[in-house]
């Protein structure tokens, strides 16, 4: 439209705004670094404590289901299913004892290694 230059010239970026945004950079990549989780995958402890709750919950969830059963075909009301609970209780029991005893693979030899 005009021809007139502006009066103000735009002012040229400053070389230290470069320098610090470089330096931000950096130490945000050095921070995601940091925080980043260290672990890849599911860790054998997770794994190991989710197999003891799933065991203790289906012990005593089949041991009531069970019971429960035996209580309406023998028609023994309480005792069935309180046999049921204890029973899948203790199996349960017995299955995570049995899990933490035994020793876990050793990851440097392959799965195929002789005992």
């Amino acid at each position: 439209m005009s021809d007139e230059k502006p009066a103000r010239e735009p002012i040229q970026e400053d070389a230290r705004i470069d320098a610090l945004e470089a330096r931000l950079k950096a130490a945000r990549e050095r921070e995601e670094q940091r925080n980043r989780p260290k672990v890849q995958g599911v860790d054998a402890n997770y794994s190991s404590g989710n197999r003891a709750l799933a065991s203790l919950l289906g012990g005593i969830i089949g041991g009531l289901v069970i019971g429960f059963a035996v209580d309406a075909l023998f028609d023994i009301a309480p005792w069935g299913l309180l046999a049921g609970l204890f029973l899948g209780t203790a199996s349960a029991f017995r299955s995570i004892i049995l899990s933490a005893t035994t020793r876990p693979a050793d990851p440097d030899q392959g799965s195929d290694s002789e005992v």
